[in-house]
C-alpha cells in the first residue's frame, strides 16, 4: 500500500475502535470485573474473530473485483453510503448504561472462557461482515497486489482494535462511569466521524 493510504487507513481504524460496539463494550465489563490481564484473553478471543471475518470479506471482495474493473467503484460509492448510513444509526441512539454486573462476577472465571466470549461477541454479529464489506474497498488500489493490501488492512486492524480495548480494559472503572453520563455526546461525535468517513473517503484515490 502507498503510505499516504495506510496512514489515512490507520487514521480510520482508530477512530473506529474507539466507537462503541459489542467487543469494546464487552471488555469494558470484563476489565471492570476481571481486571485487564485476565480481559486479555477477551481481547484475543476477539482478535481472532475479527481476523476471521476480515478474511471472509477479503474473499468476497476479491472475487467481485476480478469480475470488472468497475467493481471497485460500486463497492466505494455504496461502502460511503453504508457509512453514512451507521453515522446517522449512532447519532440516534442513546448513551451507553453498562454496570459490571453484565460481566459475570467471578474474578477467578477462567480464560478459556474470556477467550470464548469474546470470539463468539466478534463473529456472532452480521452487520461486522458488511462493514468490512463496506470499509475495507476504500483504501484498495487494483494496481498493486490485492493480497498484500488485504495483509495490510487485516493486520493493522487488528493490532489497533486490541490495543484499544486494553486501554479500555485497563481504564475500565473511570471509562465506564463516563461514558454512561456523556455517552450521547460521545455517539454524536463517532456518528459524525462515520459520516465524514463515508462522505469522504469514496472520493480519495
Amino acid at each position: 500500500m502507498a503510505l499516504h493510504t495506510w496512514t489515512l487507513y490507520l487514521l480510520a481504524v482508530l477512530g473506529l475502535s474507539l466507537t462503541p460496539g459489542p467487543n469494546s463494550l464487552l471488555v469494558l465489563a470484563h476489565g471492570a470485573s476481571h481486571g485487564s490481564r485476565r480481559t486479555l484473553w477477551t481481547i484475543v478471543g476477539g482478535a481472532l474473530g475479527f481476523m476471521s471475518l476480515i478474511g471472509l470479506s477479503m474473499l468476497g471482495i476479491g472475487a467481485l473485483l476480478q469480475t470488472t474493473a468497475s467493481a471497485l467503484l460500486v463497492l466505494k460509492i455504496a461502502g460511503g453510503a453504508y457509512l453514512i448510513w451507521l453515522g446517522i444509526q449512532l447519532w440516534r441512539s442513546p448513551a451507553i448504561q453498562l454496570r459490571p454486573a453484565q460481566a459475570d462476577a467471578d474474578t477467578h472465571v477462567r480464560g478459556r472462557v474470556l477467550f470464548r466470549q469474546g470470539l463468539f461477541s466478534a463473529v456472532s454479529n452480521p452487520k461486522v461482515l458488511l462493514f468490512y464489506g463496506a470499509f475495507l474497498p476504500q483504501f484498495i488500489d487494483p494496481q498493486r497486489d490485492l493480497w498484500i493490501q488485504f495483509a495490510q488492512l487485516a493486520v493493522t486492524f487488528v493490532l489497533i482494535e486490541a490495543l484499544v480495548e486494553f486501554v479500555i480494559a485497563s481504564l475500565a472503572h473511570r471509562v465506564r462511569p463516563w461514558l454512561e453520563r456523556s455517552g450521547r455526546g460521545f455517539n454524536r461525535v463517532c456518528g459524525v466521524l462515520f459520516g465524514a468517513m463515508g462522505a469522504a473517503l469514496p472520493l480519495t484515490r
